[in-house]
């Protein structure tokens, strides 16, 4: 069976179109990334990839094409969500951001392919009253595509993370489908995912080491099955009071422990908590490394998760490496898709493809 051919828009450090590539059924042959930076790690893990660095606004769409010399079978992306996110502004119809999704469909226009993936923040769907997913709909129906949408928890395929998003399938023949959650599923733990990480203090580690002990999960024999050394498994260097006050809060607590002179103001839930060993991780967002930003720290260490950790929390398989300096990593590493989320909706095409 050919592979399906696929173009990336958004792209990130590519999240999605790597979920899509290990069912061995896609060929990535594009991607495009806004910022050089996050297209530069992109690059580096996907070197076969014709990676264009730019504003989609202002990208020419026909040299693009030239570019990639071949159909597109499948076009997939997550357009930029802090217009729809809810520690955002959410300013709705205001938020030039919310209408980005209208380049993506300027591509599915120009090039004509059988599917669409998009994927977006979970509040899009009600964002104004639903103005939003009314849009999507009505520029898909008008291009020809059958759409089937809703909301996925990545934690019931395999992430140990809670993380809902919202996932549109479109299909020219309406039999992709999106793919059903098994919500009876053992779930896999955060301890499942980084146990075996669990050593570094505030300031520790490097960007390349080898591996200082065996996998001790099924998950992690996983992800460390094509990696012969451990990259990004640095901590951040925290702040002495930053210590003090995570060392008075006991393994899997909370800021409950912190006395009224170390509480800070914050607008994230969770702040200054530790992240609970037999359960999933909350959704790992941007700032992962900053230990009042949420339940982004570790279960028992004084200091926030690096950004491995969140990239085995994320299910980034440990051969996929992340370059750049700190806060770009953490930024390509929060935003984006978990790869297992991505090869359940990539089944799912490859299903209907073959029906």
């Amino acid at each position: 069976m050919r592979k399906l051919n696929l173009l990336e828009l958004f792209a990130g450090v590519g999240g999605l179109s790597l979920g899509f590539e290990q069912t061995g059924c896609f060929n990535l042959v594009g991607a495009l990334e806004l910022e050089p930076s996050i297209a530069d790690s992109y690059a580096k893990n996907n070197p076969n990839t014709k990676v264009f660095i730019g504003d989609i606004c202002k990208l020419d769409i026909k040299a693009v094409a030239k570019a990639l010399k071949q159909p597109i079978d499948i076009i997939v992306g997550g357009p930029p969500c802090q217009g729809f996110s809810t520690r955002g502004k959410c300013l709705g119809k205001d938020d030039e951001r919310n209408y980005l999704f209208k380049e993506f469909f300027k591509y599915t226009s120009f090039f004509k392919p059988k599917y669409f993936v998009i994927e977006n923040v979970a509040a899009l769907l009600g964002t104004a009253d639903g103005y939003f997913l009314d849009l999507i709909l009505k520029e898909a129906r008008e291009q020809g595509y059958k759409v089937d949408y809703g909301i996925l928890d990545a934690r019931y395929f395999g992430v140990p993370q809670t993380r809902r998003r919202a996932v549109f399938i479109g299909s020219r023949d309406g039999k992709a489908k999106i793919p059903k959650m098994d919500t009876k599923q053992k779930i896999v733990s955060v301890w499942d995912a980084i146990s075996d990480l669990a050593y570094l203090e505030s300031g520790e580690g490097e960007f390349v080491a080898d591996y200082k002990n065996k996998s001790e999960s099924k998950y992690q024999k996983e992800l460390r099955a094509n990696s012969k050394k451990l990259y990004n498994h640095m901590a951040t260097k925290h702040s002495d009071v930053a210590i003090q006050r995570l060392a008075m809060i006991p393994p899997e607590k909370g800021k409950e422990f912190l006395p009224k002179e170390h509480l800070t103001k914050s607008t994230f839930g969770g702040t200054w908590c530790r992240l609970e060993k037999d359960k999933p991780s909350p959704t790992i967002v941007t700032r992962f490394d900053t230990p009042s930003n949420g339940q982004n720290n570790h279960p028992f260490l004084n200091r926030s998760i690096t950004p491995r950790e969140a990239a085995r929390i994320q299910s980034f398989p440990d051969a996929y490496i992340f370059y750049g300096n700190k806060s770009s990593v953490i930024k390509q590493i929060g935003n984006a898709v978990p790869p297992k989320l991505a090869k359940a909706i990539a089944l799912e095409i490859i299903k209907a493809d073959n029906d």
